[in-house]
């Protein structure tokens, strides 16, 4: 309706026509008043006509209430006496009301103006509280949404926690909430039933938590929650608690630390899990674990063993260190398996064993023991001994014994012992104790096997190897002789021109002086037995050979002498290094002489001598001793001995101190010295006995047999004779043999021609030949040369010449006559380095033979 009247005030007709609608409206209801109240004057009609003109005004405008007020002044004259004439208007009320009009005009304009502000910013009020209203409702359209989800969510969250509460009181877990502020602990049942009560208590915090640690534990666990708080981080972590029942249970620990915006911990969330059967599970395989180690453990320390003592000694104690047991010992079976006896008995039960008399070496029958199961191969537990009634079980009691195991040793089916752990409580020993010690008897027991065998087969070892020793004695000493003989040669060579000048001088010159004569015989002994050292390096090893000559020895001269050639290195070398050595001489007077080579002996005792001094750095004594002694089978025995106080040998030392080049003295030794006395003994039938031992020093016996009959065996030195002139050919390819040979030849008066080499020598021979001029006699020639060696040069020779003597002298000499290997075309042998009486036989025997030939005679056989 408002909005009707609003559109209506605007039109313009309306606007024109309402002065005359009011002013109408206001003389119609003057008329009528008039006509019912019959009242004349025109004052109170008045009001009706200046409420026209303020509806004028005040609807139309200034203008509409001008006109209304024209019309009132002109229509009020009218309708009070029915004329019209402008006299009458009153221009002072006109003027009055067209004030009074354009008064309300203002005033309703002003009003129109402050009602259009008023509408346009109610209108803009409405627009934004309309704005403003539906953003609100959007807003809690938003918030009902979300207050929707939120009871959703924390009904679902209700729904999901109980489960959860089922789910983890189900699995033995609890959850907990700890307010850090009040130390409150909220808690689910489960956490609570973990801890050992039937219902929630009213409430818990942190003390109640910790009442229920573990004393053990409760300050670490008071640590453990302090760091956890202080650092923000919260780690797993595993306690043992006291539950309300009093039974202890293991607990895991499982939460994080919550923050506030500042950072600032404020609230523990977590887990408690009762994980007291996994602790058990790892406490049973850490036992188990503990038990497979000693196991492996005892299995290694019996492995490394060889002997059964030593087998069982390292079981019992270790069971005594790790299992631990109060007594422990292994006895075995006698043959019948009637009784058992004690082996082995360990360190710490010592006292106890020999006060339930079952020290080592003692012995019980079977069936009095109560131990006839485990005999027959069973496992025997006796948790209680003092229930037992048999009388060995009566006889732990009473030392305190109060729980036994016994495992058999069974190997093959067949029982050969016990092994027995005691403890003094009662039921001491659990199943994985009884389990653990079944396994040790049999890793006993076939540790044992295998040292019985062992034992058997070290005993057919060392009867093999005896029977082997000698055989491979031989090997070596043979291997060294061959490889010694090419030096052998070289050696022989460079020794013939000494041997040949020194016998020459002792025999053609007589006004030596006795000094001279004496340096030469010292010089012919020296060069004669490095003769025959250098014959030995390679016939050390043989056995005596039927063709050496053996003269009697009186060895108590011998060790004298060896004494006095050696006091340079045991005197005065050892005074150098700042050692002292005093060599004794307990010599006895008037010993049977032994059959053998003076040399020889002389070198082996020399050779111990200088071994006893190294064998002393420090100083100590040395010991020659000659004595007479009897075998076992009763034959006379002449023993040389060399003794020293030095550093002694061990076990393994002194079986292998014989071998060649075994030697303990480094880059200073051979390994020849000893190997070379014992080659000397060999070939003369004697024993070497050694006996030694560390720090104590040593003894090297010779053990030399007497002969029945010494002078049958003594061959006198005869001085062969020189035979008449002869002219003979000396070919060798060392300048200085060729030398002293014809230096000693023509002193016996014989012509010698001499030839460097093979070639040289025949090439002259042929010429001799040829040219028609006294012929040779006989030719003497070395075996190896270059281009052309021995065996050649006698070929040519026969050839050329059938009864020209031909004499091969050699450094390989003694072997070739050892071994009837002579070269073909030779007549005789020799070895260097040749001994006159040796060149002057050959030469007599080369000189009968050819003229027995030329005689048209058969040779005369000559003993070579």
């Amino acid at each position: 309706m408002r909005e009707k009247l609003k559109g209506l005030r605007k039109s313009v007709w309306f606007r024109r026509l309402l002065p005359l609608i009011t002013i109408f409206t206001a003389a119609l209801l003057h008329i009528l008043t008039a006509l019912i109240v019959g009242i004349k004057s025109d004052f109170p009609f008045a009001f009706y006509y200046l409420i026209g003109v303020f509806a004028a005004a005040w609807i139309g405008g200034p203008i509409q209430g001008v006109v209304a007020c024209v019309l009132t002044m002109v229509g009020l004259p009218f309708a009070v006496d029915r004329s019209f004439h402008m006299a009458k208007v009153d221009l002072v009320r006109l003027t009055i009301f067209i004030g009074v009009s354009l008064l309300v005009s203002a005033v309703a304009e002003a009003q129109r103006r402050i009602q259009k502000k008023l509408r346009q910013a109610n209108e803009e009020l409405d627009r934004r509280v309309a704005e403003r209203t539906g953003e609100l409702a959007k807003t809690v359209t938003l918030l009902r949404s979300e207050v929707d989800e939120r009871t959703r969510t924390e009904s679902a969250l209700r729904s999901s926690e109980q489960r959860v509460d089922m789910t983890l009181d189900a699995a033995g877990i609890g959850r907990w909430d700890l307010d850090l502020l009040t130390g409150a602990i909220a808690r689910s049942e489960g956490h609570d039933r973990i801890f050992g009560y039937d219902a929630m208590l009213p409430e818990w915090t942190t003390d109640t938590f910790l009442r229920h640690i573990h004393t053990d534990d409760r300050a670490a666990s008071r640590e453990f929650l302090r760091k956890a708080i202080e650092g923000g981080e919260f780690k797993d972590y595993d306690v043992r608690i006291i539950r309300a029942d009093g039974e202890m249970r293991w607990i895991w620990l499982h939460g994080k630390v919550l923050l506030d915006a500042g950072g600032k911990p404020v609230s523990m969330l977590g887990s408690v899990h009762d994980i007291t059967s996994r602790k058990l599970a790892e406490e049973r395989l850490k036992i188990q674990l503990q038990r497979l180690n000693l196991l492996d453990h005892i299995t290694r320390g019996i492995g490394e063993r060889q002997d059964l003592r030593s087998i069982f000694q390292v079981v019992i104690r270790s069971l005594e260190d790790n299992l631990p047991i109060d007594f422990g010992c292994i006895c075995l079976c006698d043959a019948a398996g009637a009784f058992l006896h004690v082996t082995c008995v360990g360190v710490h039960g010592e006292e106890l064993s020999r006060e339930i008399a079952m020290t080592e070496y003692s012995t019980f029958p079977v069936d009095e023991s109560g131990l006839s199961r485990c005999v027959q191969g069973q496992l025997l537990y006796e948790p209680d001994i003092a229930k037992m009634d048999s009388p060995f079980s009566q006889r732990l009691a009473r030392g305190g014994v109060g729980s036994m195991v016994a495992a058999p040793l069974l190997v093959a089916n067949e029982i050969f012992g016990l092994v027995i752990a005691a403890r003094k409580p009662t039921h001491g020993f659990s199943s994985n104790d009884c389990e653990f010690l079944r396994q040790l008897s049999e890793h006993v027991a076939l540790a044992t096997h295998q040292a019985r065998i062992r034992e058997a087969l070290q005993k057919a070892y060392d009867d093999l190897h005896k029977s082997q020793q000698t055989v491979l004695q031989q090997e070596r000493l043979r291997a060294l002789g061959q490889m010694a003989s090419g030096i052998a040669h070289d050696i022989n060579n460079a020794v013939s021109p000494v041997t040949l000048y020194t016998e020459s001088l002792l025999e053609t010159e007589p006004n030596l002086s006795p000094r001279a004569r004496g340096y030469l015989e010292t010089i012919h002994r020296a060069i004669d037995d490095v003769a025959q050292t250098v014959s030995r390096m390679r016939e050390f090893y043989r056995q005596q050979e039927p063709q050496l000559v053996l003269s009697p020895v009186d060895v108590g001269t011998l060790g004298r002498q060896v004494l006095d050639l050696t006091a340079p290195h045991w005197s005065d070398l050892a005074q150098r290094r700042g050692a002292t050595i005093r060599a004794v001489a307990e010599l006895v007077p008037d010993l049977p002489a032994v059959m053998g080579i003076e040399s020889e002996i002389r070198e082996a005792l020399t050779n111990l001598v200088l071994n006893a001094v190294d064998a002393m750095p420090n100083g100590g004594e040395l010991t020659i001793r000659t004595r007479l002694a009897t075998a076992l089978d009763g034959a006379p025995r002449v023993h040389v001995e060399v003794s020293d106080t030095g550093v002694g040998m061990d076990e393994d030392t002194r079986r292998r101190c014989l071998e060649p080049f075994f030697t303990t003295k480094g880059e200073r030794g051979t390994g020849l010295g000893l190997a070379m006395v014992y080659g000397t003994a060999q070939r003369h039938n004697a024993q070497v006995e050694i006996d030694s031992a560390p720090g104590v020093g040593t003894t090297t016996r010779l053990v030399f047999p007497v002969p029945e009959a010494t002078e049958s065996m003594i061959e006198p030195e005869v001085r062969a004779p020189a035979v008449r002139s002869l002219r003979i050919l000396v070919i060798d390819d060392d300048p200085l043999l060729i030398r002293s040979l014809c230096d000693t030849l023509e002193i016996d008066g014989h012509d010698v021609v001499t030839a460097d080499g093979g070639n040289a020598g025949i090439e002259r021979f042929r010429k001799e030949i040829l040219t028609g001029d006294t012929p040779f006699s006989l030719v003497i020639t070395d075996l190896g040369m270059p281009y052309t060696d021995g065996r050649k040069v006698a070929t040519a020779v026969k050839a050329m010449s059938p009864t020209t003597p031909v004499i091969l002298l050699t450094g390989w000499g003694q072997r070739l006559i050892e071994e009837g290997d002579a070269p073909a075309n030779v007549d005789r042998v020799l070895s260097k380095p040749p001994r006159l009486r040796d060149l002057r036989a050959a030469l007599t025997y080369c000189i009968e033979q050819r003229t027995a030939i030329l005689a048209g005679h058969e040779p005369v056989t000559v003993g070579e």
